[in-house]
């Protein structure tokens, strides 16, 4: 696997996956709508673009191994119109691994195992639309023929690098309260390697 695309790398833990990225000498495609606000690097293929619009996300996935999406919900429809441009494009490109980062509303309610965290009592957000966009994203995936992987931060605040973390499969581990942006991009990056959490969304927190 030499050659990622990644779209979300001008948000929070989109940089540090980039970061991870080109320290470690992949070739990565980077589809944004501002590269002015992207770094600049010899491993690095810019294309000025929109993930919500199909033809930009078919140039930018057209010669990758991998795929890794840190977008967010961007107070819009940013996540429903872009995922299914990228399951097409990467079944038209024969491509199949992909790592998204997610929100911990969509994983399973440990009070409530029926629901959503979003649905349940362990929610204190005050509005789901974002978590509503984060669903529609996985159901997308979980019906595709893609080997999609979703990690699911919880409260995630800028802090350190520290490798030290919780996770589970489907559930956030047990009191989960936060977990650092760069902790984040840490373990979504390290899962482009491993195939333990394929088909599964991941809560991760300390």
């Amino acid at each position: 696997m030499k050659k990622i695309t990644l779209f979300g790398a001008t948000g929070r833990v989109g940089k540090e996956i980039l970061n991870f990225l080109l320290s470690d000498g992949y070739s990565v495609t980077a589809l944004v709508r501002s590269p002015e606000k992207i770094i600049t690097s010899p491993n690095l293929r810019i294309i000025k673009g929109d993930a919500t619009t199909f033809k930009d996300v078919e140039l930018a996935i057209s010669d990758s191994d991998a795929v890794v999406s840190a977008l967010n919900t961007d107070g819009q429809q940013t996540l429903s119109l872009a995922t299914p441009n990228m399951i097409e494009a990467m079944v038209a490109n024969n491509i199949t691994r992909i790592i998204t980062i997610g929100t911990a509303g969509i994983l399973q309610s440990r009070l409530q195992p029926e629901l959503f965290r979003f649905q349940s009592t362990e929610s204190r957000r005050r509005t789901t639309r974002a978590a509503e966009e984060h669903l529609a994203a996985f159901n997308m995936l979980k019906s595709s023929p893609l080997k999609w992987t979703i990690i699911c931060p919880t409260y995630l605040p800028d802090g350190e690098l520290t490798k030290q973390y919780r996770y589970s499969a489907d559930f956030l581990p047990l009191d989960g309260k936060e977990i650092s942006v760069e902790d984040t991009a840490h373990f979504a990056y390290d899962q482009l390697f491993k195939e333990e959490f394929v088909y599964k969304r991941v809560g991760i927190c300390y």
